[in-house]
């Protein structure tokens, strides 16, 4: 009795049942003389006959009111089943496409998808499980892909180490001070990584500390820049910060949002060519601060700049990748920015446009 095509047979059934049987009770009882009527001739007629007569009048109106009950029981007892398989099946055939997509899902079948039909109900649930399967799956790619990347990471900087110790112990290389600087480089790497990858767990789960307190935006922007002024003369590339009107005072981690903005400089400059220029301009554009870190470099393909915020993503002019650094910046920077309600975008012209 759980079966959906039972409830409907039986639903449709007792509906037909009701639907046909009263009146036709109604109608045989009329015509036969059961229901009183407002007519004195057939009361004058059924009073003139014999009781005999009565009795098989009465006898034959019972079975031909048996009979075209059973008629009418087995009618829609047929069509109430026929109908109800029919019915459901149409409703159940989308579910139970759902419910296999669950049980591929739970398999961790995720590129499983189900065929968005039936009504525009069953359309939505289907659509929001494709959604949420393509999410899954994109995720689970992201994950294995950053397991990959963490490998990968944490591969060189430990071999570096166990080998120039291992070389050490053999008395391959002397215990120097040089060869202790090396390995001390290769464990602030280590550290450096796991504290990124530490702090970019925390933003993205939005569990990130912070401390705002009031922070002079102008400040904070001239200040960074400064710090960068050494490098981008190094390289012979022109730093320059536009404050486009008055800056305004909020309330900010002073230290994240500059943790944030050293990430978009230093990645800047290190796709500037020598001769090249990076500009900061700072505005306020309705009530967001605009902050934009223009430069003359490398450029970036539109599929590139799809996964410029990815973790460790590597391209052939890829942004996202510290040339010496752990290839998470851009993805903080992003975290960061988002713990604050703001967002990051990039945008480039193409490869060699900047």
């Amino acid at each position: 009795m759980n079966r959906l095509w039972v409830r409907f047979a039986l639903a449709i059934a007792g509906l037909l049942l009701f639907v046909a049987i009263v009146p036709a009770l109604f109608n045989v009882a009329m015509n036969n003389g059961v229901l009183p009527r407002a007519d004195s001739r057939f009361a004058e007629i059924w009073d003139a006959l014999p009781p005999d007569a009565r009795t098989e009048f009465v006898a034959a109106f019972h079975e031909t009111v048996t009979q075209l009950l059973l008629r009418l029981i087995l009618s829609a007892a047929a069509i109430g089943i026929l109908a109800g398989v029919l019915l459901s099946r149409m409703l159940t055939a989308p579910l139970q496409a759902l419910e296999a997509g669950a049980q591929a899902v739970a398999r961790k079948e995720l590129s499983h998808r189900v065929p968005e039909q039936g009504s525009d109900e069953i359309r939505a649930v289907a659509q929001a499980f494709n959604q949420m399967a393509a999410q899954l799956e994109h995720a689970e790619k992201a994950r294995r892909s950053m397991l990959a990347d963490v490998a990968h990471e944490l591969r060189h900087p430990i071999h570096v180490i166990q080998g120039n110790l291992q070389a050490i112990l053999d008395d391959v290389y002397p215990m120097s001070k040089e060869e202790i600087g090396r390995l001390v480089n290769q464990t602030r790497h280590l550290a450096t990584l796991v504290n990124d990858l530490h702090e970019l767990a925390q933003a993205e789960a939005h569990q990130l500390p912070l401390q705002k307190q009031p922070t002079d935006i102008a400040t904070l922007i001239k200040e960074t820049t400064a710090l960068f002024k050494p490098v981008a003369s190094s390289r012979d590339v022109a730093l320059h910060v536009e404050l486009l009107g008055a800056m305004p005072t909020l309330e900010v981690d002073g230290r994240r949002l500059r943790q944030a903005f050293s990430n978009l400089l230093s990645n800047a400059l290190q796709h500037t060519p020598p001769g090249g220029r990076v500009v900061v301009f700072v505005e306020l554009v309705q009530e967001w601060l605009e902050i934009r870190v223009l430069d003359s470099g490398s450029g970036i393909s539109a599929a590139q700049l799809a996964h410029i915020f990815d973790r460790f993503y590597r391209g052939d002019a890829a942004r996202s990748r510290d040339r010496d650094g752990t290839g998470l910046g851009l993805a903080i920077a992003r975290a960061i920015v988002e713990t604050h309600d703001g967002r990051l975008t990039a945008a480039s012209a193409g490869p060699g446009q900047g």
